[in-house]
Formats: C-alpha cells, structure tokens, sequence
C-alpha cells in the first residue's frame, strides 16, 4: 500500500480527493499547509502538492523536497493554465495537472509516477563489518556472527541514515523525523542516542568509521 503526502489548503478540494484516493488504495497524509512536512516526508511514497497556498508556496516546496529526497515523485496541482507557471513547475516536479481535474486522469498520473520511481528493495546491506537485513531490520557482526540488538531509538535512527547512504542529514531532519516533534537548538538527546549507536556498530567508537559527523550540520553513513 502506497502513502501519499498531499499538501493543499482548500478543505472542500482536499477533503474530495482525500476520499477518492483512500477508496482506492492508497493511504493519505493531508496537510492544509506547508508547515510540518518533514515530519512526514521519509514515509511516503509520492508528495501531491498544490501551489497556490498562503506562506510557503508549493514552487519553494517542490524544490526543498526533490534537493533533499530526489527518489520521491512529486505531482503538482494547481488553478495556474500559464505555460511559464507549468515550465517552473517541471523544473524540479515529476508531473503537472491543472485544475479542475478529473480523479481517474489524477489517479492514473499517480499510478504512473509510482511505476517509474519503483525500485527492487534492497534487502541486504554490508557496512564495514557489518551486514545489515533491512526487512527483518537485523543487523550481523560479520567478524563474530553475533546479531547486534539497539533500542527502538537507535533502530529508527540507523534505518534512517542508511536509507540515505552518503547523504548528509540534519540535526534538525533526524530529529524530527525520529521524535515528531520540532527540534530545539543545544538539545542533546540525539547525540546522546548517536553516541549509544556507535558503541553498538563501530569497532571503535571513537574512531567511527560507519556513522560519521559532519561538524556543525548533522550525520550521515558512509557506504
């Protein structure tokens, strides 16, 4: 099953198309705004996203969400008919439908974007001495053959990072995405959890050759 994160501020527009995806199939994440997003963002499979909405637009939108997760389609929906507006728009989008719309032409340009962005999971991972199991979310000690057990916490964290290999993640994007909540500046829990995690994977902890930090901005795993 599909999840689909839909961003639009009309509620009669958004409460409609709502109803018709769920009946389909899919599971719908709506918000009337642009704020909060990434609090979303890692869980969906495809962004529906109107641009004509009060603070942020959906261009600035649009562009964040395809800099930072280029494997995610985005589709955008919107009253504009100029073909500057379109051009901006497939500028960084996957897909352009104007409104007013019928929900089986939508429906279709969702299943087809869907289609082109599928990729084979990866099941089975190596990191350094490691091997990780995305699937079962286990992970194996190469050198030992002992499975390393985390908390809930450092899991989701892990998970997280290796979903994106060699990508720079924020402080405040790691956070919020573990807790679902905003991330408060000088707050240590996450490196507290980092510290945790390291101890559990890298050979030496101090010297970590999998989970590395990168000053001032965040972490990433180096693959």
């Amino acid at each position: 099953m599909n999840t689909i994160l839909y961003i639009e501020d009309d509620q009669e527009i958004g409460q409609f198309l709502k109803d018709v995806l769920e009946k389909k199939g899919y599971t719908l994440i709506w918000l009337t705004s642009s704020h909060g997003y990434e609090l979303h963002i890692d869980e969906v499979d495809l962004v529906v996203l109107d641009i004509m909405m009060p603070g942020l637009d959906g261009f600035t939108i649009g562009q964040r969400i395809k800099q930072t997760y280029p494997q995610i389609p985005i589709l955008l929906l919107t009253a504009r008919t100029a073909l500057e507006d379109k051009l901006k728009g497939l500028g960084f989008a996957d897909d352009y439908v104007t409104k007013p719309f019928h929900p089986d032409e939508l429906e279709a340009r969702i299943e087809v974007l869907l289609r082109r962005f599928d990729k084979t999971p990866i099941n089975e991972v190596k990191l350094k001495h490691l091997t990780v199991y995305l699937q079962e979310k286990r992970i194996i000690n190469n050198q030992t053959g002992e499975e390393i057990l985390l908390t809930d916490k450092q899991l989701r964290i892990f998970l997280l990072l290796l979903r994106h290999p060699n990508q720079i993640l924020t402080k405040e994007q790691i956070y919020e995405n573990i807790w679902k909540q905003p991330y408060i500046e000088g707050d240590k829990t996450l490196m507290v959890h980092i510290r945790h995690l390291r101890k559990r994977i890298e050979k030496n902890p101090n010297d970590p050759k999998i989970l590395e930090t990168i000053r001032g901005i965040g972490y990433r795993i180096k693959q």
